[in-house]
């Protein structure tokens, strides 16, 4: 017994962040590690907000209109200029820099995390991302876009790939019986980022804002710091389960030749060798890809095809709308993308919490084959005018899109067992850094065609979904193929033990012994719900006052 009680806390040579310091000990409540995954995966999460900050940056020297810069300018020149202001389409490689450096980060330092457990890989990420937004707030006070592009873009998105990887390890492992949804609820927080995020820094740049100052730089620190509080407390509110620990009276599914959820482990060296890692990684990317081409394109996209439609005006082009009808148009463009981001975050927790009970392969054929069906609707629905039909069309492909993220996770668990998941899921998602590229390039440049041609602007997206229809129906063949990985991949049990070694400080038996895991809501676990939920909720109150509009 006196084995038992001793834990790695107690044991000298361990480091406040190691992952030895951080298992269960008994009477842990197993419920208290999702929040402290969202507390991480809200905060880097506003990466998909940063946009909010494009227009004030913009005149950061002119403060009511920009100063521009001369034509002929660089980009190398104004990366360096303190004379006029940059530009939104320089400032926009910021966005780039997140997710190309997130699905780099992830790939890189995968396997160190699963050495080095969430909590250290958790405080990491803060250093970087609230780092990188104190780096970029010298750069806004100093008027150095390269400061910027360090700071946020580089620090930020190995951060970002750091913080959004953290969790997904440590909640399988906890969440055997409810891998889909335990993946899902961390995954939707960074889903949420932005809905939080956004609104906040606009409310602390009208806050900031003086004669003299757009207020952003006060904003980054302001937001570094509170994001800094979030995120440390999540790192340090994980917990990882002994090993060998299972929920109470949870028996795992009989394993068969056809299972799709095995009891054995790959080990990360030899995953990337496995024809089942890249049919789910092009699952991932063509999944991927078509969402976040809408998601880029969503605004311009209603305010193109609907029109005057929108302000009762059925009859009216968009390019025969005045200044003032393309503002309100605008606006509420920006109602359907707040809209738009409350599927992709719901999406995230309903589609992978629905993967347990279909298994993980039929969710991706729900995916694929309701997109294809959506987007080739989606022109008809345009063409009869109905914007509710057109909206709940494309809320429904963007609450898989982000299904998609939460979801594959739990497929690379099933496939690839727990040991390396994490660090698979890492190098999984350069599928999102490619996917980044393809979908906007392919909804922009074709877009940019169908105008030159001179089609009508209501129309120009039509053949655009049906590329993207396309897209899918390649990714479910790629599904279609995903079987079993191989028993020749598989590690040894003497592999698998010496690496658990260090996790089995605490022998839980195996069914949870010494309560580990157990417990619901109880008054710890409420309160830390509460801590992360409150901000969630008025996040989503913000985005549906700002979505009425679009009704009407």
């Amino acid at each position: 017994m006196a084995a038992a009680q001793d834990t790695a806390g107690l044991m000298p040579g361990i480091g406040l962040l190691d992952r030895e310091r951080i298992i269960a000990k008994p009477g842990f409540n197993r419920w208290l590690v999702p929040p402290a995954a969202l507390a991480i995966h809200l905060c880097i999460g506003m990466a998909y907000g940063f946009s909010v900050f494009w227009l004030p940056l913009s005149r950061a020297i002119g403060i009511t209109s920009a100063k521009a810069c001369p034509p002929d300018m660089s980009l190398m020149a104004a990366l360096f200029t303190t004379s006029c202001d940059w530009k939104v389409s320089d400032l926009g490689w910021m966005y780039t820099l997140f997710f190309v450096l997130l699905g780099s980060a992830a790939a890189i330092w995968g396997g160190w995390l699963e050495r080095a457990g969430p909590r250290k890989a958790g405080f990491v990420a803060a250093l970087c991302w609230c780092g990188g937004l104190l780096i970029s707030a010298v750069g806004v006070y100093t008027h150095q876009l390269w400061l910027m592009w360090l700071g946020s873009g580089v620090i930020g998105g190995i951060g970002l790939g750091l913080g959004y990887i953290s969790p997904v390890s440590t909640l399988i492992k906890w969440f055997p019986d409810r891998r889909g949804m335990a993946t899902g609820m961390a995954i939707m927080g960074f889903g949420g980022g932005a809905m939080i995020g956004a609104p906040l820094a606009d409310l602390l740049m009208n806050t900031f804002r003086t004669a003299t100052s757009v207020g952003v730089w006060q904003t980054f620190v302001a937001m570094g710091v509170i994001y800094f509080v979030f995120m440390v407390g999540g790192a340090f509110g994980y917990r990882i389960p002994p090993a060998g620990w299972r929920p109470d009276g949870w028996t795992p599914p009989p394993e068969n030749a056809k299972s799709m959820i095995t009891k054995h482990h790959v080990h990360l060296k030899n995953a990337h060798k496995t024809p089942q890692f890249w049919l789910v990684w092009w699952v991932l990317c063509l999944n991927v890809s078509a969402g976040i081409g809408v998601i880029g394109m969503a605004s311009p996209m209603l305010q193109e095809i609907f029109a005057g439609g929108l302000i009762g005006l059925p009859d009216v082009s968009f390019t025969q709308l005045d200044p003032d009808q393309r503002r309100t148009v605008a606006a509420i463009a920006a109602g359907f993308t707040g809209l738009l981001s409350l599927f992709n975050i719901g999406g995230r927790f309903f589609w992978a919490s629905l993967s347990d009970k279909l298994g993980r392969k039929l969710t991706y054929y729900t995916f694929f084959a309701l997109g294809i069906a959506l987007y080739a609707a989606a022109p008809w629905a345009a063409s009869i005018g109905s914007k509710a039909m057109f909206v709940l069309f494309f809320g429904i492909i963007l609450s898989m899109y982000g299904g998609g993220f939460a979801t594959v996770p739990a497929y690379l668990a099933d496939l690839f067992g727990t040991q390396f998941v994490g660090a698979i899921h890492g190098r999984l998602l350069t599928a999102w850094s490619t996917a980044g590229i393809i979908g906007p390039v392919v909804v922009n440049y074709i877009r940019e065609a169908q105008i030159a041609a001179g089609i009508p602007r209501a129309q120009v997206y039509d053949f655009t979904m049906y590329i993207l229809a396309g897209m899918l129906l390649v990714g479910f063949i790629c599904n279609l193929f995903v079987k079993p990985v191989d028993s020749k991949w598989h590690m040894s049990e003497e592999e698998v033990a010496a690496m658990q070694a260090k996790t089995a400080l605490v022998s839980a038996g195996p069914t949870g012994a010494f309560g580990i895991g157990k417990g619901g809501l109880d008054g710890k676990a409420v309160v830390a719900w509460a801590i992360v939920g409150i901000p969630i909720l008025w996040g989503i109150w913000i985005t549906l006052s700002k979505s009425f509009v679009l009704f009407r």
